[in-house]
């Protein structure tokens, strides 16, 4: 039976403040194979009967399910519905079941584009005086507001200069924590959207927010400054209100508002919150007069031209942990511990008196004698302090702040302290999760846990390189080093769209790219070496402006990130163009293969030089904005660097390979670089994989390499006739290694591959974080060479997959599920004697070739015919289920 499952509206099932129609998808299920849909009826109303039509396709002749573009007019604040059905020539569905967007505010003009809201309310503040500019305290605004009519439906519009939470008549309105995000707020805000009909009441209203320093105007950054966007935080709403009667009224914040300081004495986002019960407000946020200090606010300006909707992709609490244990250390510290790295806080309860204190220094790990270790937080404090106004039990958690973590260090609490009174709460954008994989080796399945937990502690709406130190900042090396991986394991589309904006805006006049985004240390250098040696270009970091876009048009099929993301690629390959002497590039402070185990003693800097990463990475990138620009039909464009990329390529050619064939640069770093990015010249291919198994043979089988090496080491292998080679780096056990950290008790990835060293020393105090997703990038191989599940760049997103498992590593079975935007792509193989037992799931409305990994023969075929290849066998396939035996 054909059914739809699932309907997407920018990749999101149920997106609320979109501010351009937005384009459509649907899920297609069916029990039969070849499965392509030939039809399709899509409707949009303003009611959930479809009576109010604003578009309605009518039967369409088409195979696209994805990618769906529509016309219509749309109006501020309101919720559509929208509903699909199709056919495959033979069947057609039911109705889908209803989903719904809700739209944001429109332009000035009413333009349904995705551009600056005309946006009405003032921005107001509770911070008055000069004492707010260095205040790390926490504020509330307030306001009353009457609704006179039956109201049919009410939305309410909110962002915040600073951290904000927003109120309805005593009521917290959404999930959304750490709102608005972390943006390059001068360049780029987001402002919130709620439906709020719920929370709305006949008479008198009262709204307010909850406000702390944030990103905005907290202590941030490599050199510890505050106030890097603004030094005064401030609170903006709209509330449209729809009556029944037709008529629409809009309800902002103004001068009549008030404001006083909050419970919240002190929020920063290194070092934590303490709350001080006795300040609490009661009913602060409802209609009636409350008690407490309130002085009229202050109005702040911003430019509302930088301010955009985010409709999905929100910080929520994702998972509650409870506490493992509570135990006492040698030292007789008394400890929580959740058995599990995270970012986020933790919830408390505990019964008090007034005066009594619940505090809790948060920190990853304990030393090799079993003791509290605070020293690689640096100089984050990463504290929780309550305190009591009365007796009784209370439950309380922090809510402007989040901390790294997998142990509490309980410095205060009233009574005994038990296991159950303690509660993880992790905290990360909210993304579906898209993808499984299991295999025989349970080594590897906690490997793949703890890359995924990296993913969920450092994608707090900017994709971070750790949560525990003074630092957490978005990295462009790590964002682009793991951002294939990521793909595979969330639906990052809204996550990642959102972070390239941030580093378009970023980006200097000239098209350079920041080290991090958002540019926080901007025009700062404040003794700081790194700032002081180039505060931006770095390449494999500023090349996720190229990469980073890439993988989502490879992962999600979609054109609309290219087109968005054009100017920001272009800008970046021209800078690059500008700065290269004879087609070398390298400029000002380079990181190369940052931190990889063959630099000199006491160096960040891996053996590879510069040069070669540096234009390894501008050949590489120039030929992916070359096929991105053929994707978007500029031809003109594709042909000129088309021209530049080869001349790249001959240049590193010449220059990085002998007249013999050898690689100049003797490392490992170098041989995968040029494999992988397809740099060798074709005669020296095998003798390049033949040196680079000499260099890995050289450390004894031990990988060497840094950020740029290790993503793609076992690319390099498993792409040139070397997959045991690539199986036997993955499977390593002892340092260095990626089994090494698990075999360690590792819960997330390590920034060091001796993070923890064999002794229980640890690798160094000032850079060692045990949640650093970077190398957590071997994900990537893990899913589309072990599983086998492979995006095809002739057909992205899943369209048209390749699955080519590669059978190896002693491994019994191997399982890998991608929920791609068409359905499940799965592939399971299984070693059984001298045969393998090749399972394969090809969504409806798709195809895949399935290749079968050094088959001799094959014996069952299901239906298939497989065809002889130089490695493998191979069989086109249409949707559907798929059982098939081959002899190895």
């Amino acid at each position: 039976m054909l059914a739809i499952k699932k309907i997407y509206m920018d990749y999101e099932t149920a997106p609320v403040g979109v501010s351009h129609m937005p384009q459509f998808a649907w899920e297609l299920v069916s029990d039969k194979k070849n499965v392509k849909q030939k039809s399709y009826e899509l409707q949009i109303a303003k009611d959930a009967d479809f009576t109010d039509l604003i578009y309605n396709s009518g039967k369409t002749e088409s195979e696209e399910s994805a990618h769906v573009y529509v016309q219509g007019t749309l109006e501020n604040a309101k919720r559509y519905f929208v509903r699909v059905k199709a056919a495959d020539g033979e069947e057609e569905t039911l109705w889908s079941d209803t989903a719904s967007f809700v739209t944001a505010l429109a332009g000035a003009n009413g333009e349904w584009e995705e551009g600056a809201p005309a946006w009405k309310a003032p921005f107001v503040s509770a911070e008055t005086d000069d004492s707010y500019k260095n205040a790390s305290k926490g504020t509330y605004v307030r306001g009353n507001f009457e609704i006179k009519k039956e109201v049919k439906e009410a939305y309410a519009f909110t962002t915040a200069l600073g951290l904000y939470q927003f109120y309805l008549n005593g009521r917290k309105v959404g999930e959304d924590e750490m709102t608005p995000g972390w943006t390059s707020y001068r360049r780029h805000l987001l402002y919130q959207t709620y439906d709020v009909t719920e929370y709305l009441q006949k008479g008198i209203n009262g709204a307010g927010a909850m406000l702390a320093p944030g990103w905005y105007k907290g202590v941030m950054g490599l050199t510890k400054a505050r106030n890097n966007y603004g030094d005064q935080t401030a609170f903006t709403m709209e509330i449209v209100v729809r009556y029944t009667d037709g008529t629409t009224e809009s309800i902002c914040t103004d001068t009549s508002w008030t404001g006083c300081d909050s419970p919240v004495v002190f929020a920063e986002i290194y070092d934590g919150e303490t709350y001080d019960a006795n300040l609490e407000i009661p009913d602060w946020s409802k209609a009636e007069t409350p008690s407490g200090n309130w002085k009229p606010v202050q109005l702040v300006f911003f430019d509302t031209e930088v301010m955009r909707a985010q409709y999905a992709a929100k910080v929520h609490v994702m998972d509650r942990i409870p506490a493992k244990r509570i135990f006492k250390t040698p030292a007789g510290d008394t400890v929580v511990d959740f058995a599990q790295n995270m970012a986020g806080r933790i919830e408390v309860t505990a019964s008090g008196k007034p005066g009594d204190v619940i505090e809790l220094h948060c920190f990853e790990v304990l030393d090799k004698d079993g003791n509290v270790y605070l020293d690689n937080l640096r100089a984050a404090k990463a504290t929780m302090k309550y305190t009591f106004a009365k007796e009784g039990t209370v439950t309380w958690h922090p809510t402007f702040t989040y901390m790294g973590f997998q142990y509490a260090l309980i410095v205060s609490y009233p009574g005994e302290p038990k296991a159950e009174n303690f509660t993880a709460c992790t905290l990360h954008s909210d993304m579906a999760s898209t993808g499984k994989l299991e295999c025989s080796n349970p080594l590897l399945n906690q490997l793949h846990h703890n890359f995924l937990w990296g993913l969920k502690s450092n994608f707090l709406d900017v994709p971070t390189d750790c949560p525990q130190r003074d630092e957490r900042l978005g990295w462009t090396g790590d964002a682009q080093i793991f951002c294939r991986t990521a793909t595979y394991l969330m639906n990052t589309y809204t996550f990642y769209k959102k972070w390239l904006r941030d580093l378009e805006v970023d980006q200097t006049p000239e098209g350079g790219v920041p080290h991090v985004v958002p540019n926080i240390e901007e025009g700062r250098t404040d003794g700081n070496w790194l700032l002081s040696q180039g505060p931006h270009s770095a390449a494999a970091w500023a090349d996720a402006a190229i990469i980073n876009p890439w993988t989502m048009y490879l992962m999600y099929g979609d054109k609309d990130i290219l087109k968005r993301q054009y100017n920001s690629m272009k800008g970046w390959i021209d800078f690059m163009r500008a700065h290269a002497v004879d087609y070398i590039w390298n400029y000002k402070l380079q990181f190369g293969d940052w931190v990889a185990l063959d630099a000199e003693e006491g160096s960040y800097f891996g053996a590879t030089p510069n040069d070669l990463t540096c234009t390894a990475y501008y050949a590489y990138s120039t030929g992916l904005f070359v096929k991105m620009a053929k994707a978007l039909g500029k031809d003109d464009v594709a042909a000129e660097y088309e021209e530049l990329y080869s001349k790249i390529v001959k240049k590193f050619q010449d220059t990085f390979f002998d007249a013999e064939g050898n690689m100049t640069a003797q490392t490992q770093t170098a041989h995968i670089v040029a494999l992988y990015f397809q740099l060798t010249p074709e005669k020296y291919i095998e003798k390049t994989v033949e040196g680079l198994k000499k260099l890995l043979a050289k450390e004894n089988g031990h990988l060497v390499t840094g950020f740029v090496g290790t993503p793609y080491f076992c690319h390099a292998l498993s792409q040139n006739h070397a997959l045991k080679d690539a199986y036997d780096l993955l499977l390593k056990e002892d340092f260095p290694s990626w089994l090494y950290q698990v075999k360690k008790g590792a819960t997330t990835i390590w920034e060091h591959w001796d993070g923890l060293k064999d002794d229980g020393s640890m690798w160094s105090a000032d850079m060692n974080s045990f949640n650093h997703y970077a190398y957590g990038a071997i994900g990537e191989w893990m899913y589309r060479a072990m599983a086998g599940i492979e995006a095809d760049p002739e057909q992205p997103g899943f369209k048209h997959a390749v699955l080519y498992p590669r059978i190896g590593g002693n491994l019994k079975y191997t399982e890998g599920n991608y929920h791609s935007i068409y359905g499940n792509v799965g592939v399971k193989w299984e070693v059984q004697g001298t045969q393998i037992l090749l399972t394969v799931q090809i969504p409806v409305n798709t195809t895949a070739q399935i290749r079968l990994d050094q088959a001799k023969a094959v014996v069952k075929s299901d239906g298939l015919t497989f065809t002889k290849a130089a490695d493998y066998m191979s069989a086109e396939a249409g949707s559907g289920t798929y059982h098939i035996v081959f002899e190895q």
